[in-house]
């Protein structure tokens, strides 16, 4: 527990061997060397997981994060042991402003990697519909670079509509000539039974159909599997410039993403909003808590030790400044005597 409290007092910027000479002042030094050692604990929790978002390495992570756990601990400790207490309030509270708007960037700064952890699944699948509308906004992009393919398309069921025609023609030519055979009376046929003029005039005009209908699909044939065969490679092309674009979309799970997701989800849910806020007032409170605390505690007997050393030091070295002084006017007199009679 000794070494606890003297590392607690070490990161509050207390002089321990002042300290220990105040027992009361003990506690309050190793609150305040906590709190900042907690700060700079979370900071580099915080800043763990914003890098590994940027670098995807635990180990970059992780250094990174240290350094700046570390920046953050020494800056707190900075802001905490520069502030002294005096007998004049209104003093305190100009020194105190500007390292109190500091606190509050640090704690803004460190809240924030930490409100993306506590809201990763939320963003997850904020990140998630985003991916799904830069697919399809890639898609249609595609589409609107490959026109060629709907041209083909529409070439293609042009030709399928002619085969359709011929064959549907053909069909109505061998309806009328079976009508025509088996004497059932239509518009268009006789009603007489058998094989007679009309027909074989029904005959050949199905003869001569059935010869365009095979030239047709013949020829259009060819020219649908042409067609196909280049509807085929374009639409591979068309995938081939996806595929590059799809690690990017994958690849949109960065920092400035998630800080995004964030951004639309408080936006979007009350609840989430008043949620970051609360979060991140909270890490206001730790981070501007001791120096609140050295603002509303009383001055103490180690603020007194403090200040009696200091005042040693500045006794001490008034003293030695008039004996240089002393001793150079000195020196100087006995060079002018000495110069006089010579």
């Amino acid at each position: 527990m000794n070494k606890i409290t003297r590392f607690f007092w070490f990161c509050s910027g207390a002089y321990a061997p002042l300290l220990t000479k105040t027992p009361t002042e003990t506690h309050k030094y190793v609150g305040i060397g906590g709190t900042v050692f907690f700060t700079g604990l979370l900071a580099a929790i915080s800043a763990s997981y914003a890098l590994y978002t940027v670098f995807q390495s635990i180990w970059y992570a992780l250094g990174f994060g240290l350094v700046w756990g570390l920046m953050i601990f020494n800056l707190d400790r900075f802001i905490v042991s520069s502030m002294r207490k005096r007998n004049n309030a209104w003093a305190e509270w100009k020194m105190a402003i500007p390292r109190l708007v500091f606190a509050v960037l640090l704690a803004i700064v460190i809240s924030r990697p930490l409100e993306l952890k506590i809201f990763e699944r939320e963003i997850n699948r904020k990140l998630d519909e985003r991916k799904t509308e830069m697919i399809a906004q890639s898609k249609e992009a595609l589409k609107a670079g490959f026109t060629e393919i709907y041209d083909l398309e529409a070439k293609k069921d042009s030709l399928k509509s002619e085969l359709s025609q011929a064959f549907a023609y053909r069909d109505k030519l061998q309806q009328e000539y079976d009508y025509e055979r088996f004497g059932t009376k239509t518009d268009g046929t006789s009603g007489i039974v058998g094989l007679g003029t009309n027909a074989k005039k029904k005959e050949q005009q199905l003869d001569a159909a059935q010869q365009d209908l095979a030239t047709i699909r013949a020829g259009h044939q060819v020219r649908i599997d042409t067609i196909d065969a280049q509807i085929i490679k374009l639409t591979l092309a068309r995938e081939a410039e996806f595929e590059k674009l799809q690690p990017g979309i994958d690849g949109f799970d960065g920092l400035a993403a998630r800080l995004d997701a964030l951004h639309i989800l408080t936006k979007e849910s009350e609840a989430m909003k008043w949620a970051n806020i609360m979060i991140m007032l909270l890490f206001v409170a730790v981070e501007t808590a001791p120096i609140f605390v050295k603002l509303i505690s009383p001055r103490g007997p180690y603020d007194e030790l403090v200040d009696l050393s200091e005042l040693r030091v500045v006794v001490y070295s008034k003293e030695q400044s008039t004996k240089a002084i002393e001793k150079s006017e000195h020196n100087l007199q006995v060079f002018r005597a000495a110069n006089e009679i010579g």
